[in-house]
């Protein structure tokens, strides 16, 4: 559970850790008890994400936090917020005047902040016999009274974002035995009934009445039927519609083009695009999102059995394009072609999807860095702006035409891969084939989809990349 996040004007006595910040150079708080120079004789300087606990005989637990030199960034105040929490370990209530030692808008430093330190609280209670809680219980966020509405606000927004970031990690973390694509479905189903959209589930039969053979075709080795999850947010007058397609491969054994076991492991994560999806989209109501947003999960294993896919076969989509299969394991572009060839039928403004999609995006760009690639730079620029806001790194890549020669095949409009290299850019091409002439963006969030250990305010595991920039830039979005 997430802890409840308060707002004060001074610590309250149940504190069990008070946050002091310090910044490297200007006077160190009397509250702290040590000099610069004692500070510094700990290895503590003051930079960015630097913390000093300093035991008390009575009282609180006293904790230098680095905050840098001038004005504090969103981004700076995220890691300092984390940091502290980690800092402050099994301790329950921490308060600190981070916000107010930020200076410039307090309601934006409150989200940030708040941010920060409840996703750096988060555990995965996982399914252990002793479950691993997260140790924070509240966060005190001690301002002046003439900022409390304006910090509580901003508190409020971070703690809906946050909340939904720690629900794609925890749906990305469980176990596929755990979370099929049908239970995925449920899942949503709850979800949207408490956070205001309109959610419907369609079956397998649904499925091939509607002629997705992306989503069928790559189902067939499994046990576990499909799931195709549709999201809707309508506000009152809306400023436009977005849509988001969302990857949810459950779990991906690379069908007949097998994984190896140590590329495996990991492929209950393959669904992160669907949990980003998911959680974003049960933040709009809350953070009163004045667009349209329509979201698509595109659920379903990727096994072996004896009728899997195979090699050769030739796949019909939605949109009545045909694609010959060259790897089972190229299994994300067929799922999201049906997805984004319905997305169009809705007529929105604008399509981005969201998928853990190549190794060739992780190698050209790192575990900390998505890809985003799109057909219209307008709307590739509001992503970037939503992942400048919301520290979730992208870098572009092109679209580059010369490449979709690479993609040719003899017996089907095109194949299902590329070629060695380029692989990144060539998926995106060939999801382009669905897209039609609406502005899309495509995030490849292979590399980020989770960390290995904690840092900063991400946690081991699952990292729910993509649910904040997806939020940000639903609760932007004007056509």
């Amino acid at each position: 559970m997430t802890a409840t996040v308060q707002i004060a004007r001074s610590a309250p006595k149940t504190a069990d850790a008070v946050g002091v910040p310090v910044g490297t150079s200007g006077a160190v708080p009397r509250s702290l008890g040590l000099s610069r120079a004692a500070l510094a004789s700990h290895g503590f300087e003051g930079k960015v994400g630097q913390t000093l606990v300093v035991p008390s005989a009575s009282g609180p637990t006293h904790i230098a936090v680095g905050i840098g030199e001038g004005a504090l960034s969103a981004t700076s105040l995220r890691t300092a917020a984390a940091s502290l929490v980690r800092a402050a370990g099994k301790r329950a209530v921490v308060a600190t005047t981070l916000v107010e030692s930020a200076g410039g808008d307090a309601g934006r430093a409150a989200q940030a902040a708040t941010e920060g330190a409840l996703l750096a609280a988060y555990r995965y209670a996982g399914i252990k016999k002793t479950p691993n809680p997260s140790h924070l219980q509240e966060l005190v966020l001690v301002v002046p009274e003439a900022k409390a509405k304006a910090v509580t606000a901003g508190a409020e927004r971070g703690r809906v974002i946050a909340e939904a970031a720690c629900l794609a990690r925890d749906l990305a973390n469980t176990p596929p035995a755990y979370l099929t694509a049908r239970m995925m479905a449920e899942k949503a189903m709850e979800v949207g009934a408490a956070t205001g959209l309109t959610v419907e589930v369609f079956d397998e039969h649904q499925l091939e009445e509607m002629g997705c053979g992306g989503i069928l075709g790559v189902n067939r080795g499994s046990k576990e039927p499909p799931r195709m999850v549709r999201l809707t947010y309508t506000p009152r007058n809306p400023v436009g519609h977005l849509a988001m397609v969302g990857k949810g491969v459950m779990f991906d054994s690379g069908g007949l083009s097998l994984k190896p076991s140590d590329g495996m492991i990991a492929m209950k994560l393959d669904m992160s695009g669907a949990a980003a999806v998911l959680s974003a989209m049960s933040t709009l109501k809350a953070l009163k999102c004045r667009a349209k947003v329509t979201g698509y999960l595109m659920c379903t294993d990727n096994m072996s059995g004896g009728d899997a896919y195979k090699l050769g076969d030739v796949l019909t989509f939605r949109n009545g394009k045909t694609a010959e299969i060259h790897n089972t394991d190229a299994e994300g572009r067929l799922v999201l072609a049906d997805g984004l060839s319905l997305a169009v039928e809705d007529g929105p403004d604008a399509i981005v999807d969201i998928a853990t999609l190549t190794g060739a995006c992780m190698v050209a760009l790192g575990r900390k860095v998505a890809g985003v690639i799109g057909n219209d730079q307008a709307f590739v620029d509001k992503v970037k702006a939503a992942s400048a806001s919301t520290d979730e790194a992208v870098w572009q890549l092109p679209l580059e035409k010369a490449y979709r020669k690479l993609l040719d095949s003899h017996v089907a409009d095109f194949r299902n891969i590329g070629g060695p290299h380029g692989g990144a850019i060539t998926a995106a091409l060939f999801l382009n084939e669905f897209v039609a002439d609406v502005p899309w963006a495509h995030l490849d969030i292979a590399g980020p989809m989770d960390a290995d250990g904690d840092d900063g305010w991400l946690s081991k595991g699952a990292t729910g990349f993509g649910t904040r920039l997806l939020s940000d830039l639903a609760t932007s979005f004007t056509k």
